[in-house]
């Protein structure tokens, strides 16, 4: 019996999301996607098992047969010639609905804990296929590391160097809006996205100031519109000292600031808290750091 395979897998935050217009002949709309991991992970671990299994701590209240994860495992055993006899055992910490990656995170680290257990390479085109079919996030967790994507969101177009920067993670009390919802608000009155290069060109160049003031969320005003109390959150990031800059990530409802010091970040995580709201001090994770 082959020893358990564990992998520690990050959340993320869109330094830079923009939705375009158009749509794809999937009718998902096209997307500039630059995303980067965060320290608040979840645990993946899988042995084997007489038939696929799968358990989430704390439970999810849909059955686990429609989960990203049975989805992840069935599918790559199909595209690998495998037989799925694994349990995957999901430790959740990542908040859903938060634009954090949730769901994508732990399909897209099953995908990698099955790659590697299977041996092949996370980054493999058949493993690749897999993750794009579940879901337009679920790509970046097979290497979580600061990257452009384009197509949907789901087309890796290059990695990217990152600077470490403490960072706060702020959930309103309120629920949003899913992220079909919130493109459905954008379609109402789309805007045109930023052009993620500035934020590129800042990352290449190592310049932590040229991050803070390349942030870009043009999916954000329908994620403010479907959780006012998200953008109440992100005003509220804005103002408090040491943070140098914060915005909505993905289609919300997580708000993620950029802190000047990790003293900071830590004032402010506990200051949200004191106010009701879930948050964590955390920062994003430099290229230096390895991600198992």
């Amino acid at each position: 019996m082959a020893a358990p395979t564990v992998v520690e897998t990050p959340c993320k935050v869109n330094l830079h999301l923009g939705v375009h217009a158009q749509k794809d002949e999937r009718g998902y709309h096209r997307v500039d996607s630059l995303m980067a991991p965060i320290a608040l992970f979840d645990t993946i671990v899988v042995e084997d098992a007489p038939e696929l299994r799968v358990r989430f701590s704390p439970a999810l209240s849909v059955p686990v047969e429609k989960s990203g994860v049975w989805r992840a495992a069935a599918r790559l055993a199909e595209a690998l010639g495998e037989q799925p006899r694994v349990c995957v055992s999901v430790t959740r910490r990542v908040p859903g609905s938060a634009g954090l990656g949730s769901s994508s995170t732990d399909a897209g680290a099953t995908l990698r804990a099955l790659a590697i257990r299977w041996g092949v390479s996370p980054l493999d085109p058949r493993v690749v296929e897999v993750a794009r079919g579940i879901g337009a996030d679920v790509p970046f967790f097979l290497d979580p590391r600061a990257a452009l994507y384009g197509g949907a969101g789901d087309v890796l177009e290059r990695t990217l160097p990152c600077p470490e920067i403490p960072a706060v993670l702020v959930m309103p009390l309120a629920e949003g809006g899913s992220t079909p919802e919130a493109y459905a608000e954008f379609d109402r009155a789309p805007a045109a996205p930023d052009d993620p290069a500035q934020m590129v060109g800042a990352l290449l160049a190592g310049d932590v100031r040229g991050v803070e003031t390349s942030l870009a969320n043009n999916l954000a005003p329908a994620a403010r519109a479907l959780c006012p109390e998200a953008g109440e959150v992100e005003a509220w990031l804005r103002s408090q000292p040491g943070v140098l800059a914060a915005q909505v990530t993905g289609s919300g409802t997580c708000s993620f600031a950029l802190c000047e010091s990790v003293a900071a970040a830590d004032a402010i995580a506990a200051a949200a808290v004191s106010r009701g709201w879930r948050s964590w001090s955390t920062k994003v994770l430099g290229s230096s750091t390895e991600v198992c």
